[in-house]
């Protein structure tokens, strides 16, 4: 089952923007995945991944500094709902309360334009 976010048409160059069709497609997760990570609170699912993350390097995290980082990781996580949540990059810009060259700047700060591409996946 694929989440088909096309509930009308779209005039963003992201027709299928959803991060979850992109993950499904690629088959990098699948639907008991899917369900599997519904059940989880978010804290859960971020601690889970940096657990999974810290194992292929023997939990040796002393080089990255988590804390400072962690607002730029959950800034791009916001970054991508956004896009993918809302019809346009106006109306992602205004659910991010900001304005389309706010968005513009950040998509490219996160270099983000081509992360919804199809060609790119």
């Amino acid at each position: 089952m694929c989440y088909d976010l096309s509930m009308k048409k779209r005039r963003s160059k992201y027709k299928h923007k959803s991060i979850i069709n992109k993950l499904l497609n690629n088959n990098i997760i699948n639907e008991s995945n899917l369900t599997f990570i519904d059940s989880l609170p978010l804290e859960d699912l971020i601690a889970v991944k940096l657990e999974l993350s810290a194992r292929h390097i023997n939990n040796k995290l002393y080089a990255f500094n988590l804390l400072s980082n962690t607002k730029r990781l959950v800034k791009e996580a916001i970054i991508k709902f956004a896009i993918s949540a809302t019809q346009s990059k106006t109306d992602a810009a205004r659910f991010l309360g900001i304005d389309y060259e706010g968005l513009r700047k950040l998509v490219n700060e996160y270099d983000l334009q081509d992360y919804f591409d199809e060609t790119n996946n």
